[in-house]
């Protein structure tokens, strides 16, 4: 299936990708969408002919858990409605907790890598076999860009991918900016990643820009495709003609001009590469992939030790990073705490979004009165959930905003009221106190 060259479809740009010349398709992120409700854009494309591909990020396939049976649903019903001819996921981990750990159940808001080793690979196979099986259209899931590696990984990334496509069929979408952040990030070799690829499983390729501070490279798809990207996407073109090639970009969006002017420059990273193809000699030229490198024993199913092991490591990386709970052995603590602070950063810009009527009720306050919730307040739900118990916790604090300016008291507790019902409860002793002792008076 040839896709060609796309972009990323998001309101914000929605018009500018309309009277985009030369896009053949689009992605659109699967939880934005409402099936019975889509954009007046998305339509009018689809109407054109243009394809669109929803792009799930929430499923969490590379967790201990079994997918969800009501997400994969939903990623079905937008693959239905649009049309679509596959769907794409991420080899990540996004919860971890809950009674299999006898642990709080934990949400990261973010994409958090999978260890590399048997017992993950595993899992992530199984829970992929279930998702194929639930899914109207072919599976194409992504690698990720990460900020920490885990200790004792038994494979390099490619020959991870390599293992996961031979013995679950699914197809591939390559980010060469996640490549190349964990060449940054964690000294991983993007074309040896590229050179243990089963080339043939790729779906399509995912470019986008990012920037670098203090030594960590930061994949915030809100930055043009810097040239070491463009490099490694034409050396993925030198070794196969990618179906299709995608533009990300999710935050300060530049002008229709810069927009354009990016894709042309992944196209002619392409070409590049193809025209380097052409001068390879036969033996490289037809190339494929190699044998699948340090290949163990066919597992047709994850055992329950599996699971275990896999969602207790988990549990303690995510606790470390949202909860405040000590390092794991093995990690680096400083690189955690980079993690920790971006997921908390992440979650103040979405609750924005979310909520935006809570910057405008707070304003310079909301930010940090927000990552102070943040440390003390992992979250356990979605970002709505996330919003409701940031104001809740405002409104029963001595101190902070909501506790100095009765003005923004009302608007926070009218707010809420709005969006939850009842006035929240009270945490504090005496009236968790008086609320134990009457429910002992009335005998419940």
């Amino acid at each position: 299936m040839r896709l060609g060259t796309g972009i990323g479809w998001r309101p914000e740009i929605a018009d500018t990708v309309e009277r985009m010349p030369g896009i053949d398709w689009v992605e659109a992120v699967s939880e934005n969408l409402c099936p019975g409700h889509l954009p007046d854009s998305l339509l009018r494309l689809r109407e054109r002919g243009v394809t669109v591909v929803p792009h799930g990020v929430s499923l969490g396939l590379g967790g201990a858990e079994r997918p969800d049976a009501g997400r994969l649903r939903a990623l079905a019903e937008r693959a239905e409605v649009l049309g679509s001819p596959l769907v794409t996921e991420h080899i990540a981990f996004v919860r971890a907790g809950g009674p299999p750990t006898a642990s709080p159940h934990l949400e990261a808001g973010h994409l958090l890598p999978v260890p590399r080793t048997r017992d993950a690979l595993d899992v992530l196979c199984e829970n992929v076999r279930i998702a194929q099986d639930a899914l109207p259209v072919p599976l194409a899931v992504e690698n990720i860009a990460a900020l920490v590696a885990w200790p004792g990984e038994e494979m390099t990334e490619g020959q991870f991918l390599y293992e996961l496509a031979d013995r679950t069929g699914v197809r591939l979408l390559i980010d060469v900016a996640n490549l190349h952040t964990n060449h940054v990030n964690l000294g991983a070799d993007p074309a040896r990643a590229l050179g243990e690829l089963p080339l043939e499983a790729i779906a399509y390729v995912h470019v986008a820009g990012g920037f670098e501070r203090d030594g960590v490279w930061h994949d915030s798809h809100a930055h043009p495709v810097p040239p070491p990207v463009l490099d490694i996407l034409a050396d993925l073109a030198s070794r196969v003609a990618p179906p299709g090639v995608l533009l990300e970009r999710d935050e300060d969006f530049p002008g229709a001009g810069e927009l354009a002017a990016e894709v042309e420059s992944i196209r002619g990273a392409v070409a590049r590469g193809r025209a380097a193809a052409r001068t390879r000699d036969a033996a490289d030229a037809g190339r494929t992939g190699p044998a699948a490198p340090a290949a163990g024993p066919e597992r047709t199913e994850a055992g329950h030790g599996a699971r275990t092991r896999l969602g207790l490591a988990q549990t303690a990386l995510l606790s470390a990073l949202v909860a405040g709970a000590p390092a794991p052995e093995g990690f680096d603590r400083v690189r955690l705490g980079v993690q920790a602070r971006a997921l908390a950063a992440k979650r103040a810009d979405v609750v924005a979004k979310v909520a935006p009527e809570l910057p405008v009720i707070l304003g310079p306050a909301y930010r940090p009165a927000f990552l102070a919730h943040a440390q003390g307040s992992p979250m356990t739900g979605g970002y709505r959930r996330d919003a409701l118990d940031f104001v809740e916790r405002l409104l029963e604090a001595d101190d902070g905003p909501a506790a100095q300016d009765a003005g923004v008291r009302r608007e926070l507790r009218e707010w809420w009221l709005e969006r939850s019902g009842p006035a929240p409860r009270s945490r504090r002793p005496g009236a968790r106190w008086a609320r134990a002792t009457r429910r002992v008076l009335l005998g419940r």
